[in-house]
């Protein structure tokens, strides 16, 4: 999305104030399906996909160009499928895909890649029911894989590197489990 095509709402201009640039902000609002919380200039919204995370997701890093803005993709488990079904067209393996960004965490400093889109894998590892090895039944231990893979695979491509893919090898995660599995149900969802 170009800077240079956005009209700044009056919402936009008072979230912005003196630090940010209002169009940037707008483009927030739009990528925007509610807003969970604003500390000017920062936003922390929910997105069409159900992510809770700052800014919608607009990014202005790594974007192909100055005055640009990254957008989540529409719907990023599509997306997932179809570079997996153009990896196989053009290497005939079969493997799965992880779409990724990275994401701030509620009381945890720094950021780390999460899971946004998937396709061919297990996104999440239901432990439930399970015992531990000295026999605690567990209740509710839920492994988010596609989380986990995609926080290790950005520590090999690097936040600035301009490596857009790395390849995980020796996991034993295949299925048929979607990135918006790992969103939390609005009835589970102990700060709405």
């Amino acid at each position: 999305m170009r800077l240079d095509q956005i009209e700044p709402s009056a919402q936009a201009l008072e979230i912005a104030g003196d630090d940010q640039d209002p169009r940037r902000i707008e483009a927030i609002l739009q990528e925007a399906k509610r807003i969970v919380r604003v500390r000017k200039p920062l936003v922390i919204a929910e997105t069409r996909h159900g992510f809770i995370c700052a800014s919608a997701g607009v990014d202005s890093s790594n974007a192909p160009e100055p005055g640009m803005l990254v957008l989540l993709p529409l719907d990023p488990d599509a997306s997932a499928e179809r570079l997996r079904q153009r990896l196989r067209e053009l290497t005939g393996r079969n493997v799965a895909v992880l779409v990724t960004d990275s994401f701030g965490r509620p009381w945890r400093q720094g950021t780390i890649d999460v899971a946004l889109g998937a396709s061919g894998l297990e996104v999440m590892r239901d432990l439930r029911g399970r015992r531990d090895r000295v026999g605690y039944e567990l209740h509710a231990t839920m492994i988010a894989v596609a989380d986990e893979i995609a926080g290790a695979a950005e520590l090999v491509m690097g936040k600035v590197d301009g490596i857009p893919a790395a390849v995980v090898r020796g996991l034993e995660v295949a299925g048929d489990g979607r990135a918006r599995d790992l969103v939390i149900p609005e009835e589970r969802d102990l700060f709405r």
